[in-house]
């Protein structure tokens, strides 16, 4: 679980500076795709947290 955790949230970081360096898309969406990675990325690390 905490691996896919991880994917997705790299997934997003990669689509949110793509989408933010690159291609300009609406600031909202944008933001929202890396609060989104943020809030997977520390769920990922409670969950590694709590197995160890």
């Amino acid at each position: 679980m905490k691996t896919f955790l991880y994917t997705i949230t790299i997934l997003v970081v990669i689509i949110w500076a793509l989408g933010f360096f690159v291609y300009a898309i609406g600031s909202l969406l944008i933001h929202l795709l890396l609060i989104l990675a943020v809030i997977c990325g520390i769920i990922g690390y409670k969950i590694k947290s709590a197995t160890d």
